[in-house]
């Protein structure tokens, strides 16, 4: 029996590189209001959001991509072509083939890369981030484009008071590449599908094509459930996440949670017991849920702004429909 050559990759990877990309029009509270018997108190109260940003039509799903990862390679110091891998996690690309990443991997000048988009919902990001880091130590690439971009406002039912304040879009990529040294963790990941229905499209595609529903199909969720779900689980599973690295809470220097709501971020950092020295994200305010985007897009925000630093510990965790979730430390670019 032939033995089969074993694959010789780097010991390690890490993130090398953030870059991210928000539409340039800003929607404050007050639009949303013109569609539900609200108030912009309200909003703030519940979610945290006052503004949040909606694509033009030359913002596509690609167009906000390429843009984020032209950031994130020239941060890495890499160039294109030495890219060997593009994963693009969302759930906003309306096209069912070929995958966006096929696009953005030529548009960008790589060599022929691997392409694949992945539907993972908020914890996409945390999937792709998984995913390059296998790539990248199993040798078949050096170098992975982690992008998640969404384009939510296309999926947003405005006249819904439960949900038509929360999406934002944007794009968000990292890239990663070898290490010598342990920089992304190990990953806590999993999915409820018994609770598949609190997060879900209000109807197939084909019961608009067949005329079955007159109305566009959006995203609706049952807010209750998923915040007690998001609050109570998923410390769990940010606690499980910093066991699985090997560090506590007090060796943190950064937590980026899933910008989902404000009030959760609140209440997972009450419940993890975050020492104050922590800085949390908190680009809801301005950004909205932008789900497998806001990771990302927080991670870029917080070092430009110098709230973290280059070699800073990070806690992140995505999580949201499926029901789905990731959760793992990094080291920062």
């Amino acid at each position: 029996m032939a033995k089969i050559k074993p694959s010789k990759g780097a010991p390690y990877a890490r993130i090398l590189g953030v870059g991210g990309y928000r539409p340039t029009r800003v929607v404050p509270n007050e639009v949303i209001l013109e569609k539900i018997d609200s108030s912009d108190e309200w909003i703030r109260s519940r979610s945290g959001i006052e503004t949040r940003h909606w694509a033009s039509d030359e913002e596509t799903v690609a167009a906000m991509s390429i843009e984020a990862s032209g950031k994130a390679i020239a941060d890495a110091g890499i160039s294109a072509e030495q890219i060997g891998g593009v994963i693009v996690s969302t759930v906003s690309h309306f096209k069912q083939t070929p995958a966006v990443a096929t696009e953005i991997a030529d548009k960008l000048g790589t060599a022929k890369a691997a392409a694949f988009d992945i539907s993972a919902g908020c914890a996409g990001f945390g999937y792709g981030l998984t995913l390059a880091k296998g790539m990248i130590v199993e040798g078949s690439a050096e170098y992975v484009l982690v992008i998640g971009v969404e384009r939510l406002s296309d999926l947003t039912d405005l006249e819904d008071r439960a949900t038509a304040f929360l999406f934002g879009d944007g794009a968000g990529a990292v890239v990663v590449g070898p290490a010598q040294e342990p920089a992304i963790g190990p990953t806590v990941w999993g999915s409820e599908g018994d609770k598949s229905e609190t997060i879900k499209q209000t109807v197939p595609w084909t019961d608009y094509r067949n005329g079955e529903v007159d109305k566009f199909p959006a995203i609706t969720q049952e807010g209750q459930a998923v915040f007690r779900w998001a609050v109570f689980e998923m410390a769990k599973v940010a606690q499980q996440a910093l066991d699985a690295a090997g560090i506590s809470s007090d060796d943190l220097d950064v937590f980026i949670p899933h910008q989902a709501n404000e009030r959760i971020i609140d209440s997972m950092v009450k419940t993890l017991k975050l020492p104050e020295h922590v800085t949390v994200a908190r680009d809801i305010r301005t950004t909205g849920n932008t789900s497998a985007a806001s990771i990302p897009l927080a991670m870029e925000r917080l070092l430009a702004t110098g709230e973290a630093k280059s070699g800073d510990t990070a806690l992140v965790i995505g999580f949201g429909a499926g029901l789905v979730y990731a959760a793992t430390v990094v080291t920062l670019p």
